[in-house]
């Protein structure tokens, strides 16, 4: 098939397959006489894993590598793709399931309290782990990986309760000056609690920040607790590292 025809086929623009062939990451078969890429079956299985990946927000970067990897095994990939999907969609279920309630709330239809709001949200497994890795080395991820394996499902849920306090609690505060007194005290809540799960020295910590704002998939994360939040928690990251080296 010629790239118009996949274009077509799939719903993705040219420009796009053209990129994907700039960065090394869809090469298609060959080219014709007339100078026209052609793609083959082959070429239409690797771009669907493409978009599988991207549909659970991989960047294309990763993608390439991962897919460039020896070991890749395309059945062993569709497997864990579906188990992701699944699992992003019933997280977005979830979510649909708090808007609805919001709206109704809205509407003076229902109560509904500080918790049920963030019902959903759950930053308790890191979908990016792999940039985590990368930035920081093996070591940090697995000692937290291992803590968390460690716990039971209560103690799991205790400290997953705990990590959305903290984020709502910094959330009602980031309008104020990162450095003051207040917000230096509640970021190190959340400095304490990171160090409760792996070992993150005020060097990492400072890191882990930046990356808030760096990588707009966090930013968005974060800030579905209230916008701004990310850039508000980078600063105070930042501040506190500072001064605690």
């Amino acid at each position: 098939m010629k790239v118009s025809e996949v274009a077509d086929l799939v719903g993705i623009s040219v420009r796009t397959l053209h990129y994907y062939d700039q960065i090394g990451l869809l090469t298609p078969a060959y080219t014709d006489l007339s100078g026209y890429r052609v793609y083959s079956d082959q070429d239409l299985e690797k771009l669907q894993q493409i978009l599988f990946f991207k549909q659970l927000d991989f960047p294309l970067k990763k993608i390439k590598e991962i897919m460039n990897d020896p070991d890749y095994d395309q059945n062993e990939a569709l497997e864990m793709q579906r188990k992701l999907l699944l699992e992003k969609r019933n997280r977005l279920d979830q979510v649909i399931k708090t808007i609805n309630k919001s709206i109704r709330y809205r509407k003076g239809e229902v109560t509904m309290s500080k918790k049920e709001k963030f019902e959903g949200f759950d930053f308790s497994k890191n979908p990016y782990e792999a940039e985590a890795r990368k930035r920081w080395g093996d070591s940090t991820v697995d000692q937290t990986n291992e803590k968390l394996e460690s716990m039971n499902a209560q103690d799991k849920k205790a400290f997953q309760d705990q990590f959305n306090d903290i984020y709502r609690e910094l959330a009602e505060i980031r309008h104020i000056d990162p450095a003051s007194e207040m917000a230096q005290k509640e970021i190190k809540k959340w400095y304490d609690y990171l160090n409760k799960i792996g070992n993150y020295p005020p060097t990492v910590f400072k890191g882990l920040g930046q990356m808030y704002v760096e990588d707009e998939r966090f930013t968005k994360n974060i800030d579905q607790f209230g916008e701004g939040l990310a850039e508000f928690m980078c600063a105070a990251m930042e501040v506190f590292a500072d001064r605690n080296k």
